[in-house]
Parts: structure tokens; sequence; C-alpha cells
């Protein structure tokens, strides 16, 4: 679990980060220290000659010569005076240095290479050190060191600095856990813990989270969270109560369609009266009960929570609109213009298609229009049916709440379940119904469906050989 915690990660990555921080500075402090020793050598060198000069005789005893070169830990020292003197403190025999060091054009990058070849190396290498007088007098100071007094100090400061930076990277890595745990892990817990416990529960109104007073990302977070959980809530409160209500309206329903029924009946048997009272208003009885009857029906099949299983079948678009046009031949003031190829075919369910374009057509006639036209393409993968009449259009609250159910009605004492249940068919097909336009000159649909798959892969294949045609090409 220690692994998985974003408070343990947090302490080793900081951990991790500091180290690699200092181990970048390690590097430039272990060379500066070496320029540094070498600056020391030439210094305490270029004094040791200065001695001998004041010598009388400009010669100094052996065992002084050997005492001051031990002392500065060089074998020789060599100082060129600006007037060509050379001054020289060195033992009885000479020797031979193995590399030569110039300080006279210091490198960063050079002190930082000659550094880590220091350290890595273990013999004893004799080296030249030659640089300019720390006086700044113009001479040049020239020492021959031993190497391997120098990488014994050079690891000495090395490790001083890895014990130093091992205490600062706890140090900051114990401050960073300790700040990241008051700012992010706790809240972040928090938070976390509000949304499991909500996602038990989200309908216990004491699992929403109190959002806290901070102006951070953090607090931005408490409130958003507090606020989706409110509406969660509030939409399960309503939806609760939506399913109760529903569960009633569909029972009133069907005990509704039962005394509508009894009512139609009587309402049939009362057509052989002779009565001129009631010929006269029988048939405005018996219009007003099929509504009712409708009105009950369109509310059972809304209220269902599943749609019903679509019958796919393949069958020319054009007789399904010629049966549409019958259903309404009771009007003999509309009409309804196919422009739709005699062979052009669509693959859906028959019955729920038309469903929707009887829907569309009765809409259009009871708005007032006179004329009906549809017409069929095919459009890439899909296929687009427009359904335009001449009626006088929809009015603004009707275009706002078209597709939503009980709002969406166009005319007086409808339901607007129609078109709400026209657009869930369509969409069950893998398909959309959208309005167009709805202006005073008429009011225009568009139904898009998949198109059959005999048409897809023909499409299919058609690009595929203008693709090779233009690669040929």
């Amino acid at each position: 679990m220690l692994s998985k915690s974003l408070s343990a990660r947090l302490l080793v990555l900081t951990a991790c980060f500091v180290l690699l921080g200092e181990i970048l500075i390690f590097v430039p402090s272990v060379a500066r220290f070496r320029m540094t020793y070498f600056d020391d050598r030439l210094a305490a060198g270029e004094l040791a000659a200065l001695a001998s000069e004041a010598s009388p005789s400009g010669r100094l005893d052996r065992a002084l010569v050997d005492k001051m070169l031990a002392r500065v830990e060089a074998h020789a020292v060599i100082v060129h005076g600006a007037g060509g003197t050379v001054t020289m403190l060195d033992q009885p025999v000479p020797t031979k240095p193995d590399a030569t060091v110039d300080l006279t054009h210091p490198s960063m990058w050079g002190a930082i290479r000659g550094s880590l070849m220091a350290l890595s190396r273990s013999d004893n290498r004799l080296l030249r050190v030659l640089g300019p007088s720390p006086a700044g007098n113009g001479e040049t100071v020239e020492v021959l060191l031993d190497e391997a007094p120098l990488r014994r100090e050079m690891w000495d400061f090395g490790t001083r600095i890895l014990e130093l930076s091992l205490v600062l990277s706890l140090i900051t890595a114990t401050l960073v856990y300790a700040s990241l745990q008051w700012l992010l892990v706790r809240p972040m817990r928090r938070i976390t813990a509000s949304m499991m416990a909500f996602r038990e529960d989200p309908e216990d109104a004491a699992r929403i989270i109190l959002a806290s007073r901070r102006r951070d990302e953090i607090g931005v977070a408490e409130r958003e969270l507090a606020v989706l959980q409110q509406t969660v809530f509030r939409a399960l409160s309503q939806r609760a109560r939506l399913a109760a209500l529903g569960t009633a309206v569909t029972k009133i329903n069907h005990d509704l369609r039962n005394i509508l029924g009894t009512a139609r009946l009587v309402t049939d048997g009362l057509t052989a009266s002779a009565a001129p009272e009631v010929r006269r208003i029988l048939p405005r009885l018996i219009e007003a009960i099929d509504r009712a009857v409708a009105l009950c029906t369109r509310t059972l099949d809304f209220s269902r929570e599943d749609a019903a299983p679509l019958a796919r079948s393949r069958f020319l678009l054009s007789q399904l609109v010629e049966e549409v046009g019958a259903g309404l031949a009771s009007s003999d003031d509309f009409a309804i213009d196919m422009v739709v190829a005699p062979n052009f075919e669509v693959e859906a369910d028959r019955n729920q298609l038309y469903r929707v374009l009887s829907n569309l057509a009765r809409n259009a006639l009871e708005a007032g229009a006179h004329r009906l036209r549809v017409s069929a393409a095919y459009k890439g993968r899909s296929i687009v049916i427009d359904i335009a009449d001449d009626g006088p259009g929809l009015p603004p609250k009707a275009r706002e709440n078209l597709f939503r159910p009980f709002f969406g009605s166009a005319r007086p004492g409808g339901t607007g379940l129609g078109l709400a249940i026209a657009r869930e068919l369509i969409r069950a097909h893998g398909g959309d119904l959208m309005l167009v336009a709805s202006t005073g000159g008429g009011t225009e649909f568009h139904i898009e469906l998949p198109a059959p798959k005999a048409r897809a892969a023909a499409l299919g294949r058609e690009r595929s050989i203008s693709r090779e045609r233009v690669s040929s090409s």
C-alpha cells in the first residue's frame, strides 16, 4: 500500500530530485576545489621562491630548500620573472612530469574533465602545474606536485558534500512532504472519500460534500463536486417522483382505456338512433372518444422504458409513402407529392418508419397544409428523407420545445408526444429526426437513416476503385 500512496511517492520523488540537484552541483564544486588547490600551491611556491631571492648569496641551504618544498608539498618550484629571470627551488634529482596542467587560460569544462579524470585514477602521477602569479605582477609560477594528496583531499571534500546533500535532501523532502500532505493529499483524500460515500447512496443528502472556503484549485474542485452531487441528488429525487407518477399514470391510462372502450361501444349503439339531436352530436362525441383513446395509447407507448425491438427489412420507400397517403385519403384537400425513385430501397423497421411518416403527414394536415413533398436520396453511407409541407409553419414556442414530451405540441389540446416518439424510433435505427426550417411558407423535417448494407458495400468498392485509379495515374 505504501508504494501506491501518493504521499509516499511524493516523498521519494522529492528526495531523488534534491539528490539529483546536489549531484549536478557536486561536479563543478569538486572542479573548483581542484583549481583552488592548485592556486594555493602556486601562491605558496612563489613565496618560497621569494625567500631565495632574499638570500645575500642567492642560494639557500639544502635542508632549508627541502623544508620549504615540503611546506609547499611540491618537488620543485620555478618562477619565471617578467624580465626573463628564473628562480628555482628543486630537488637534487630532477623528475619528469607525467602531465601538465596549464592555468594561464583556465576553462570550466577543462577543469571538470580534469577533476573527473583525477577521481577515476588510482596511481600517483607527477603533475606540472603552470599558472600566473597570484600577486598579479606578470610572473609565471610553475610547481611539480604529486596527484595522490590532491585526490585524497578531493575525495574528502566530495564526502562532505555528499553528507551535506543527504541531510539537505531529507530535510527538504520532509518539508515538502508535510506541505503536500496539508495542501494536496489530505484534501484529495477528503474529496475521494466523499465521492465513494456518495456513490454508495446518492439519494442521501447527508453524503454531499461540504465545500471549504479555499480559493485555490482544491477549493474549486470541492465546490464543483458539491454542485455535481446536488444535481445528481435532485435528479434522482425527481426521477423517483416521476417513476411513481409514471406508474400511477400507466394504471390510470389502462383503466381509462377500458372506460373509453365501453363508451365507444355505447356510441356505436347510438348510431342506429333516429333522433336528430343524437345524430347531430354523435360524430363529435365519437371523435372526442377516439382522441382520448389515442392519447392514452401514445402515453402508454411513451411510458415504456424499453423500446420495441426492431424488425428490419428491405422495402421500397415509394410504396410506404403511398400507404401513408392512403391513410389520409379522407381529406380531399390534402395531397402528397412523392419525389422518390421507384427502386429506392430502405432497410428499416417498416411499421415504425410508417408511424414516423404518418405522424409527420398528419401533423402537416392538422396544421393547415394542403400539400406534402417527400424526397429521398443517398448521402454517403446514409439515406436522407426530406418531408416539407406548405403550411403556416410552427409557432416559436413549439419550435423551442419541439421534441420535448408534453411541451412541443403545435395545436391546442395536443400532447407533444408524437414527434418525441418519432425521434426515438428514428434514433433506435441509428439515425436522427430534425427540424430543418419552419417559416410562413411551410415546415421541413429531415430524416437520416443508415443506408442498406449492400449500398454501403458498393460505396466502399467505388471508393477503393477511385483510389486505385488515382494511385495508378
